[in-house]
């Protein structure tokens, strides 16, 4: 295209690739650009920016589409799907990324030094969208939120300036990019600490929600009573009658409780045994296990589908809330519904060494509530997920960014609940610094204050 000169792609409506480079990991929703740059480099974004700026259009951001919020309509896209180098240094315990990495690929490359990063629980997530959200570990009881290892980035600005932040040479952008995403610039490339991890006792119990109807109070009488190294939630899933789900869970509505414990394995074993004490378990898969396979704790599948979503971060979780929880989920609720309680503390609580966004660190759980629309509408979907965390308003402190939803359920005053009110102020603040046209607005958008 004319006046835009990049290494990458540069793809227009109709062309051969457009729809691919466009649709990410939620089938449900897919941006409407009139240009997508597919950068190599760090310069074609800066260069892309630049364009679209002298254009007056907005500009989105997409690696691997699991964060969708806000399609774009009109303006540019930049894909950064393209941009995978990876660099591990085993004496600082570092890893530095380009935009485009998946988790999968720092645990390969970290894994033989003896480290690991502070992934989710899905490898095939990016790593710079999942961060800057705040990024909720696996092991984030035990090291705490993967924003707070971050030691440099590498950012594109509205004003099509690459910069190279750290807390100490921009404490404000450093500060406001983490837990605000790409409101504030496209991030290039990042460095952050990496956890000396090679092994975990972990995996699955697996419970039929009908014959262990009380999994729900005694998973949360446990947390009470384990340490930080031990971290787990607990999922609801309705499993299809269908011939490659596991036997034993085929056709049931379970209970999977995860876990994931950095200790030695003999002591996760004691601390484990409560649970097992709760009620008949269906299948279980515990074991010692090298890091470089923790994503089959969670085993949470690769392929793209149409959902919508929301989540809660919550204060408690006493016997009222859980049976309002259940009052909405489960074999009888009107939609199918995947649900996930994360237990939250210990490392999660404390304050980040550098200052960022990352808001309600003393929550006590994270509540996810995962709608397919294969067969259920988007509107029918989302009173159903209203409903829902209506009724556990007394329970709620907020929301996390990283698992909310798109359409209505990414709407600013939705956006606004992820973060502590002062917090807020301040990124609306840096927004009217930073981008004062609120040119990245195809997000969990944050205007900018007036």
């Amino acid at each position: 295209m004319k006046s835009l000169r990049v290494d990458g792609p540069v793809l227009l409506p109709g062309q051969d690739g457009f729809d691919e480079e466009r649709t990410g990991f939620n089938l449900a929703v897919r941006h409407s650009p009139d240009v997508i740059v597919g950068a190599t480099r760090a310069e074609d974004v800066a260069a892309a920016v630049e364009f679209a700026m002298g254009r007056g259009w907005p500009i989105a951001v997409q690696n691997t589409g699991h964060g969708f919020s806000t399609p774009i309509e009109g303006g540019l896209l930049i894909s950064t799907r393209r941009m995978g180098g990876v660099r591990v240094d085993p004496r600082a315990g570092t890893a530095r990324v380009e935009a485009g990495v998946r988790f999968e690929q720092v645990i390969r490359e970290a894994a033989p030094y003896g480290l690991a990063p502070l992934n989710g629980s899905a490898p095939h997530v990016g790593v710079v969208s999942y961060t800057l959200g705040g990024g909720l570990p696996l092991l984030g009881r035990s090291h705490g939120w993967a924003a707070d290892r971050v030691q440099a980035m590498d950012v594109v600005t509205a004003d099509g300036r690459l910069r190279h932040i750290t807390p100490d040479s921009d404490v404000d952008l450093y500060g406001a990019l983490l837990g605000g995403r790409d409101n504030f610039g496209i991030v290039t490339g990042m460095e952050f600490d990496l956890v000396p991890v090679t092994r975990l006792y972990g995996g699955g119990l697996f419970f039929d929600s009908e014959d262990v109807p009380g999994l729900l109070e005694g998973y949360t009488e446990w947390t009470a009573t384990v340490p930080r190294q031990m971290n787990s939630s607990v999922a609801l899933i309705p499993f299809p009658d269908d011939p490659s789900v596991p036997e034993p869970m085929r056709g049931r509505y379970v209970y999977h409780v995860r876990i994931a414990f950095t200790g030695p394995p003999e002591e996760g074993e004691r601390l484990v045994q409560p649970l097992r004490l709760i009620g008949l378990r269906l299948m279980e898969t515990l074991s010692d296990l090298p890091y470089s396979q923790s994503s089959t704790i969670h085993d949470d599948p690769p392929i793209a589908m149409p959902w919508a979503a929301d989540n809660a971060m919550l204060t408690s979780l006493d016997n009222k809330a859980i049976e309002a929880l259940l009052g909405h989920v489960g074999p009888d609720a009107p939609l199918p519904t995947i649900v996930e309680l994360r237990h939250l503390g210990g490392a999660l609580a404390e304050p980040p060494a550098h200052i960022n966004a990352v808001g309600h660190r003393d929550a006590a759980y994270m509540l996810a509530v995962l709608t397919p629309l294969a067969g259920a509408g988007v509107a029918d979907a989302h009173r159903c997920l209203n409903r829902l965390f209506h009724d556990l308003g007394p329970w709620r402190a907020g929301r996390f960014l990283n698992f909310m939803g798109h359409g209505d359920n990414a709407d600013r005053e939705r956006v606004r609940t992820s973060y502590e009110p002062h917090d807020h102020g301040r990124l609306a603040a840096l927004k009217a610094v930073y981008d004062p046209t609120n040119a990245f607005r195809a997000n969990y958008n944050i205007p900018p204050a007036r």
